[in-house]
């Protein structure tokens, strides 16, 4: 079974970028990690024209598509409610999920020759 990457793409305005960063990085992001659906996340800025807003990918890493289901069913209903009830309109989403069919790491050697 291979793994899945749900990615949020979100742009924040401007005039509340730092702090919807620091809440992401210490309430919601720690608060959707203990739900225990998933391995690993992270924070990517997108460096594109941005016309009023920050862009970032938000990234979550689970184990199987069962496990990104329940996830769904069961915490992100809340935990999307309480980030719209303290951003609204200053802050648009959109999710998309990918499936994980091959991935390469290279060995720390490749970094490093000798």
């Amino acid at each position: 079974m291979n793994r899945v990457l749900y990615n949020v793409t979100v742009s924040v305005d401007e005039s509340i970028h730092e702090e919807w960063l620091t809440w992401m990085k210490d309430v919601h992001i720690p608060d959707v990690m203990r739900t225990g659906y998933f391995l690993e996340n992270r924070i990517c800025r997108i460096h594109a024209f941005e016309e009023g807003g920050v862009t970032y990918a938000i990234q979550y890493l689970c184990h199987s598509m069962t496990d990104y289901e329940e996830y769904q069913r069961l915490a992100a209903p809340a935990l999307q409610a309480q980030h719209q009830e303290r951003y609204g309109q200053k802050v648009v989403a959109f999710r998309t999920l990918l499936e994980i069919v091959h991935e390469h790491k290279a060995p720390i050697t490749d970094f490093f020759p000798n």
